[in-house]
């Protein structure tokens, strides 16, 4: 596994060492693990939904949608 280190304003190291405190994390390497993977879910998120904003754009003019002949249909 590859090490990289990391400066921190002291407020931030506080941080850290709270979330380790509260036995959120073994760890400092834990937690920016977390964070990281974190932040890759949130960006997976992201281009998933801006995919399907780009498919309903590139899909046209929405058509006008008659809710009373929709339901009359399923009625018959």
């Amino acid at each position: 596994m590859a090490t990289m280190n990391v400066s921190l304003p002291d407020p931030m190291k506080d941080w850290v060492e709270t979330r380790l405190k509260d036995a959120s994390f073994s760890n400092t390497s834990d937690y920016v693990r977390h964070l990281i993977r974190c932040d890759q879910e949130r960006q997976q998120a992201i281009t998933e939904l801006q995919t399907e904003v780009d498919k309903g754009l590139a899909s046209g003019i929405a058509e006008g949608f008659d809710l009373d002949a929709f339901m009359a249909a399923k009625r018959s």
